[in-house]
């Protein structure tokens, strides 16, 4: 989920903690643990300081150790360990309990965003990602937000929040039977597919779709049961030559090819005398475009002279990065 609704899960939280008497009848400790389910619901994602290094490292890490189990369990120890000395007088044990609640909820609502989390580590490092919710999901953020407010104006704090986890368990019941939905309304559109990708957007009854046969790649979008195919590409495998092998060794392709399950290519010979290698991801279409790629500049000599990988939404916008890791 994105920063914001994470940020309104901890404090909401911080007010269902209130269903603890050790936390409801010292105030010392609902301070500590409203600070801590705060700080434990956002804890997880502090690997995104690894954009200020390059989009490649923060494409192979971001979700990954961060969320695995290790840190999960981590994660709560830690901020227990500061906020204990902060407020002496609250009750640790308790503290833990509810910074340990918040950090997990953290990882497990990740795992059902499209982008998916690495938190089976260190036993896999296969990314979970089961795509029924939308990384901000409207209807969550709003639900939280309206609890919230009736928190401020007086309700119980207790009764509203699990109502409204009662409620958002039903919607994330209800969001993976439309995406089954949607599979087989997919199936029955393309009926040759081996390979379906079914994402989620802000809108309910609306989906991106990716898909591929033997023989071809699919991209399209889905309202409820009908989908619509915008394109249509006819798979080759990636050429197996010195010049390609050489681009996939650099590390912005790694990190695409590893966090990518779905993409086609293009090699074209530019003005300048260099040869681009470009790699493009099939699940992200907007405004007729593919905005999401990696793209490597070889010399002659099959040098890799620049690279790139990240949204890029404009190609102007994508020759300037590139001219930057010239540079650079």
């Amino acid at each position: 989920m994105d920063s914001g609704t994470h940020l309104v899960m901890g404090i909401a939280l911080g007010g269902l903690a209130l269903a603890d008497p050790i936390v409801a009848n010292h105030s010392i400790t609902f301070t500590a643990v409203m600070a801590g389910t705060i700080i434990g619901s956002q804890a997880p994602d502090i690997d995104t300081v690894l954009k200020m290094r390059n989009n490649a490292i923060y494409i192979r890490h971001h979700r990954g150790i961060t969320h695995s189990i290790p840190a999960t369990l981590l994660w709560p120890l830690l901020i227990t360990a500061i906020l204990s000395l902060i407020f002496q007088d609250a009750n640790t044990l308790h503290l833990w309990l509810w910074v340990q609640l918040a950090v997990f909820l953290h990882v497990f609502v990740d795992i059902f965003n499209a982008y998916g989390t690495q938190a089976l580590r260190p036993f896999s490092k296969q990314w979970v990602a089961l795509g029924v919710i939308n990384t901000f999901d409207p209807f969550i953020f709003t639900i939280h937000c309206i609890g919230l407010l009736l928190w401020a104006f007086g309700a119980n704090p207790v009764i509203t929040f699990s109502i409204m986890y009662f409620i958002i368990v039903l919607y994330y019941i209800l969001r993976f039977f439309v995406q089954k939905a949607v599979k087989k309304a997919v199936h029955a559109t393309i009926q040759d597919e081996e390979y379906v990708i079914v994402a989620p957007t802000m809108r309910f009854f609306n989906w991106r779709v990716a898909a591929a046969s033997k023989t071809h790649y699919y991209v399209g979008k889905a309202y409820g049961r009908t989908v619509n195919i915008y394109d249509k590409f006819e798979i080759h495998p990636l050429p197996k030559t010195p010049l390609v092998e050489k681009a996939l060794s650099d590390s912005n392709l790694q990190a695409f090819v590893s966090f990518s399950p779905l993409y086609r290519w293009e090699i074209s010979e530019l003005e300048n005398g260099l040869t681009e290698v470009r790699l493009i991801d099939l699940r992200y279409r907007s405004n007729n475009r593919y905005p999401f790629v990696a793209v490597a500049h070889l010399n002659d000599d099959l040098e890799i002279v620049t690279s790139y990988t990240g949204w890029i939404f404009t190609e102007d916008k994508l020759q300037r990065k590139l001219q930057i890791g010239t540079s650079d």
